[in-house]
């Protein structure tokens, strides 16, 4: 591990990236997008979570999730969905597409990603949203996957909705370099613009991230906030690094230079909960992350995150996951 708290996560998780469609439209139009976890099985087989996002090349329009109040964008912005809501994208406030033909996002997979898919009111696929207005916009759509389970806290630190302004992003941003590289990619179908894409789609999400947190306040808590604060922080990098050492609160604390009871209190504030039971959190996820992507026994795998027997190790991980090591392996292989 890096002893970067924020990168260790995003690849115990095996955050992947997918930029799947781009949209043009002219107003008036409404595009209408289900839960995230009812379309995984086309998009991105095989994830346990998947996050949409936003981004704007051109022109304005409204993201609204199911049941909240509409938010505009404008050209370069970028609004995420970490929580997988339902959501609707327009040219105005208010506008619902009605049924979301969710068949629409099983067709069959084009020659090279991304692709212009779009949806008229009348829930046809066209090459554009043409409503016959003036006002035209270009939105470039993706998606990120992730494991949700044994453990991902940072999906938990993540609100329903993610917007990050352009402003904010500035013109130079890894954010606005990947809009303009996703269309020229769709026009120009160069090989090896998939790869390219994924690559800055994890880019994107990751500067998108960096942005967020530090536009968190002083008082906000959360494993994000945690990661900023300078004790705890420095808590969640060395259990990362060395998830297999003999850790206690007491070594802990005195890698941050507090008392026990000043670390353990301030740790619950900003991660909520106590450090000894995220650290068998966290081994369970870097285990199965052995588990599923390497051959080791069980007995190495057990050494490898802290545990001198198989056996106490299966415990824990069955406690923590619901299966066994071994029924885990088989499933996620499966």
């Amino acid at each position: 591990m890096s002893g970067d708290p924020l990168s260790d996560v995003l690849r115990a998780v095996r955050l992947r990236g997918a930029l799947f469609y781009y949209i043009e439209g002219r107003s008036p139009w409404v595009a209408e997008a289900p839960a995230a976890c009812e379309i995984i099985p086309a998009i991105m087989s095989g994830v346990d979570h998947m996050i949409e996002f936003h981004g704007i090349v051109r022109g304005s329009c409204w993201a609204t999730p199911v049941g909240d109040a509409p938010i505009r964008l404008d050209e370069g912005d970028v609004i995420l969905f970490p929580q997988g809501d339902a959501h609707v994208m327009s040219s105005a406030p208010g506008m619902r597409a009605g049924v979301v033909d969710k068949a629409l996002y099983f067709t069959p997979r084009p020659p090279q990603l991304p692709f212009s898919l779009a949806f008229t009111r009348e829930g046809v696929t066209t090459a554009r949203l043409d409503g016959g207005g003036e006002d035209e916009v270009t939105i470039v759509c993706g998606f990120l996957g992730c494991d949700a389970r044994p453990f991902n806290p940072l999906l938990a630190a993540l609100p329903r909705v993610l917007r990050v302004s352009s402003a904010t992003l500035g013109r130079d941003s890894l954010v606005s370099e990947f809009l303009r590289a996703a269309v020229s990619e769709s026009n120009q179908k160069r090989p090896g613009g998939e790869a390219v894409l994924e690559l800055m789609s994890k880019a994107m999400f990751v500067d998108v991230l960096r942005r967020y947190v530090d536009s968190l306040p002083p008082d906000q808590t959360g494993w994000l906030a945690g990661v900023r604060d300078a004790g705890v922080g420095r808590a969640l990098a060395r259990m990362h690094e060395q998830p297999g050492a003999p850790w206690t609160l007491e070594r802990l604390a005195e890698e941050t230079a507090m008392s026990r009871s000043v670390f353990h209190d301030r740790f619950v504030h900003f991660v909520g909960q106590p450090p000894m039971q995220y650290l068998t959190q966290w081994r369970m996820q870097v285990a199965a992350g052995l588990l599923h992507e390497t051959p080791a026994k069980l007995i190495e795998v057990a050494l490898e995150v802290g545990y001198e027997s198989e056996a106490a190790f299966s415990r824990a991980f069955k406690r923590v996951v619901g299966l066994s090591p071994g029924a885990w392996r088989k499933r996620v292989k499966a």
